[in-house]
């Protein structure tokens, strides 16, 4: 069970300052996260330790992480914001 307080380190961890990846992450934390399996819930909290620059790459399919955890982890996030839009 994912309590307030981990809910809000995550939202604020998810604020990357720089906006595309904002639009991914925070809605996904609000949205997504307390729905995750613990594994998922852990690939995500991996993927906040990465670079934004990685991870701005990853999300724009200019590359792919070689990590397969990240790799599952940004295919949700993406699924996610797919969704919102439809």
């Amino acid at each position: 069970m994912t309590t307030e307080t981990e809910l809000n380190r995550l939202f604020w961890h998810s604020r990357r300052g720089m906006l595309e990846l904002d639009e991914l992450l925070v809605p996904f934390v609000r949205e997504a996260y307390t729905a995750l399996a613990d594994d998922d819930k852990a690939r995500y909290e991996k993927l906040l330790t990465c670079e934004d620059q990685d991870m701005f790459a990853w999300f724009m399919r200019r590359d792919q992480p070689q990590d397969e955890d990240l790799q599952i982890i940004i295919e949700k996030v993406l699924e996610h914001s797919r969704a919102r839009r439809f």
